[in-house]
């Protein structure tokens, strides 16, 4: 059994009739982790503790006191707090903080009896759409080492791609699980606002922060979404809501389906084979029974500008804890405290972060509040609302989750602009607070992977997962995986 390749279910079937153990399994994936460390996925690696995590997960599984995913191994991107491992969002702010304690998400995995892999690489405080931000190097897409794999999540993203996690966790602010999912040729979900806790999650944005799951496929991400969703009185923003079965709708007939194709989604921008796939795509949804629907999303052109007021001084705000007083980043030579805290913010965080803290200063000083904050605010209801009435006529909206494909290293750096709108499709999505995933939906002529992006209304995610799952019985875009090494894995 090739064990980098199996699904989860094929895995946890493994692991429980005992044709392998977790040990021999976490080990297969480090070794792997290890080979392919130029692709910069991973920022802390603790085989041992993996390893130990492991061996009481082969207990249990002796036991018979297993549950889906006692002994998978899981990666968790470097966002999440977990208890003794450094925990740096990516950041030289962060790089020499180990978290005291561990997130919701981290929790929940390790009641599951899942094993933490390792940190994987994201841009700094998760600002960013193509992994360069990251203090610790980028990450490549394995596709094309020399594109990036996107962003925040890339560093997730690349790892499930390229075989090295069957599972990992990510976080969504305007895009950032399924952007890097689609550049990625992979499946990413993010919830429903309030669906997945945020506690023990370093904060971006607030009001926009949502965990998800990556994985090859649909039914691989309802398994995780299962064992991180859940309601945390730590945090204010989780909504409580009775334990739902996310793999209810897998393989669910879609005979009557309404698509929703907003006339926005379809316009110029868009890279002639991105268009391509996402229109053979539905023309398989159609095949299986589903029909098109024309909608519009009248405010979706004022996503981005919306984002980058509203994001920027959540950001401001949230990064402001980050002193050089009781952790993190510290100058090394200051003359009193203003100077120490100027010195660390000014050593600890990169370029991009410090550009969005001040733009989020300056959207919430005293006369400028109400003409950029207040004004986003409401420009983001009504974008909200947009969706809630095409929900009205349709299930499901789709449309390409990017504009294009994987583009190349540097080729947006000097650009902020270009490079915010690679989110322009994922974006309102978070403002809505809905949930939504990108699945691979074929290749463009350079055979790097092009994502489907699906939208369901609020806390529709089994419905999601179903109808994504449908597609990929019909195709294999999500078995797919990239040569490494000169070999395929």
């Amino acid at each position: 059994m090739d064990l980098n390749r199996s699904s989860l279910k094929v895995l946890a079937e493994g692991l429980r009739t005992g044709a392998f153990s977790s040990v021999e399994l976490t080990s297969a994936y480090l070794d792997r982790i290890e080979a392919q460390r130029d692709l910069g996925c991973f920022i802390t690696l603790d085989r041992e503790r993996s390893l130990d995590q492991a061996r009481r997960a082969d207990q249990r599984l002796a036991q018979g006191n297993a549950g889906p995913l006692t002994g998978i191994p899981v990666a968790h991107k470097d966002i999440f707090c977990a208890s003794g491992w450094l925990t740096t969002c990516g950041s030289r702010m962060l790089s020499n903080f180990v978290a005291p304690y561990d997130a919701h998400v981290i929790e929940r995995f390790n009641q599951a009896g899942a094993v933490i892999l390792g940190k994987t690489n994201m841009d700094e405080f998760a600002m960013g759409s193509s992994n360069e931000t990251s203090f610790f190097g980028p990450v490549r897409n394995p596709w094309d080492t020399a594109r990036v794999p996107g962003g925040s999540s890339g560093g997730s993203a690349a790892a499930v791609a390229a075989r090295l996690a069957p599972l990992a966790t990510a976080t969504d602010t305007g895009g950032s699980i399924r952007q890097p999912a689609a550049l990625c040729g992979i499946s990413g979900l993010k919830p429903t606002y309030g669906r997945v806790s945020r506690y023990g999650m370093i904060a971006y944005a607030s009001s926009l922060d949502q965990g998800g799951v990556m994985a090859p496929s649909a039914a691989d991400l309802a398994l995780g979404l299962t064992a991180m969703a859940g309601f945390d009185a730590r945090d204010a923003t989780s909504v409580q809501r009775p334990d739902e079965d996310f793999a209810a709708q897998l393989g669910r007939p879609l005979e009557g389906l309404r698509i929703g194709l907003p006339r926005q989604y379809f316009g110029s921008g868009i890279e002639a084979d991105v268009a391509r796939c996402i229109e053979e795509a539905l023309k398989v949804y159609e095949s299986l029974g589903a029909r098109r629907v024309d909608i519009d999303l009248s405010y979706s052109d004022q996503s981005v500008p919306v984002y980058y007021v509203l994001a920027p001084a959540e950001a401001s705000s949230n990064l402001s804890r980050y002193d050089g007083v009781r952790y993190g980043w510290r100058a090394a030579q200051y003359d009193d405290l203003e100077d120490m805290v100027t010195r660390s913010r000014s050593e600890g965080f990169g370029a991009e972060v410090k550009r969005r803290i001040l733009t989020g200063t300056y959207v919430l000083s005293r006369g400028y509040y109400d003409a950029y904050y207040l004004q986003a605010q409401r420009v983001r209801r009504l974008i909200q609302q947009d969706f809630l009435r095409a929900f009205e006529h349709c299930d499901v909206i789709m449309g390409p989750t990017a504009p294009t494909t994987a583009f190349p290293f540097g080729a947006k750096g000097g650009d902020p602009v270009q490079m915010y709108l690679s989110d322009i499709f994922t974006i309102g999505v978070n403002l809505a607070g809905l949930p939504g995933m990108s699945i691979p939906a074929g290749f463009d002529g350079a055979g790097l992977p092009v994502g489907l992006q699906i939208i369901a209304p609020h806390f529709a995610e089994a419905l999601l997962l179903g109808v994504a799952d449908r597609y990929q019985r019909e195709t294999d875009w999500h078995d797919r995986v990239p040569a490494l090494n000169g070999g395929q894995v």
